[in-house]
């Protein structure tokens, strides 16, 4: 297995294809377009747009659209070397239609999925020890081998001195229960210098709103630096030198799909540009971040799809600093 040391980020977690909605038919079945994404992945496209060098720890099928998610991720900027294929799974699926509300709803192929069957022994152990930023959600925490294999990758990130971020991106079609959701959430991020959690999910976990979620990641699950993301509104942001609320610029919203990782993505990049340790970012510096963030997450959902929607750097700061004034 090839490795490339020096990344700037490297994630681990779900590639999968998300299947969009795209209306009904005369018959009234919906409509569904295949769009490559998975959270992971759409939070490294994200980064690579704002300069960053990427790379997926990731497993596929051995089919078509496993060929489609590593080519698209390539185009992005993104490194595949750390990715794997299964000739004994498909690639993981995800369709996403809307309920009687107009809400996403989101079903799974993943009986197992090849996400869920990455082992400790197909890491690239020299990728990870060798960037400056380890990133991962919860969905790889949900079944064995990959919760092992992620634990694994934990551990190597901390060797190599790397600063872990995580995001929880709770589905719950992917749980056995709430319990075990929730144990898993906490679980990483007790382990976390960086998390970008929704207040969806603030609301999951401790039944509280998004500047209370904050608190409770800083002071009880001990990161250094916490973004909680309310929709279209925009995100407060928090570390020990001072905390604030980031507005969204307004947009004309088709598709929220892959939005809140674009925003860690951003951030993440962004974060790594400054050269400061996440608990040393000054207030202003990290409101600059947050805006810019926002910016790219909202002109995300002006576009269909995860990493099909990635704005590029340009368009995102020239939003941000429009918002600013």
């Amino acid at each position: 297995m090839a490795t490339h040391a020096g990344m700037d980020i490297t994630a681990l977690g779900e590639a999968l294809i998300d299947f969009g909605y795209e209306g009904s038919d005369a018959a009234g079945y919906p409509l569904l377009q295949a769009r490559p994404g998975g959270a992971p992945a759409n939070f490294l496209a994200a980064a690579a747009a704002m300069g960053r060098r990427c790379a997926m720890i990731a497993k596929v099928g051995a089919d078509s659209f496993g060929r489609l998610l590593l080519d698209t991720l390539e185009r992005a900027g993104v490194c595949t070397d750390g990715a794997v294929c299964a000739g004994d799974a498909f690639t993981t699926l995800a369709f996403v239609t809307l309920d009687s509300r107009g809400e996403r709803e989101f079903s799974f192929a993943r009986k197992p999925g090849a996400d869920t069957l990455l082992r400790p022994e197909e890491l690239d152990e020299a990728l990870i020890k060798g960037s400056r930023l380890f990133h991962f959600g919860s969905l790889s925490l949900t079944d064995e081998p990959a919760r092992s294999a992620t634990e694994r990758a934990l551990a190597l990130a901390r060797e190599g001195g790397a600063a872990v971020s995580f995001d929880p991106n709770y589905r719950p079609p992917l749980w056995r229960g709430e319990g075990e959701a929730r144990e898993r959430m906490l679980w990483g991020l007790a382990r976390a210098d960086v998390v970008k959690l929704s207040a969806e999910e603030a609301a999951f976990l401790w039944g509280c709103g998004p500047e209370e979620g904050a608190r409770r990641v800083l002071v009880e699950c001990g990161a250094k630096l916490v973004f909680v993301t309310c929709g279209a509104r925009g995100a407060y942001y928090a570390n020990r030198l001072g905390w604030g609320f980031a507005a969204a610029p307004r947009v004309r919203p088709v598709d929220t799909t892959g939005a809140g990782d674009i925003f860690g993505g951003t951030a993440a990049a962004l974060l790594l540009e400054s050269g400061l340790a996440p608990e040393d970012v000054p207030a202003g510096t990290l409101g600059r971040i947050a805006r810019a963030a926002c910016a790219a997450a909202s002109l995300s959902t002006e576009r269909r799809g995860g990493i099909s929607s990635v704005p590029g750097r340009e368009a995102v700061l020239a939003a941000a600093r429009e918002e600013r004034a």
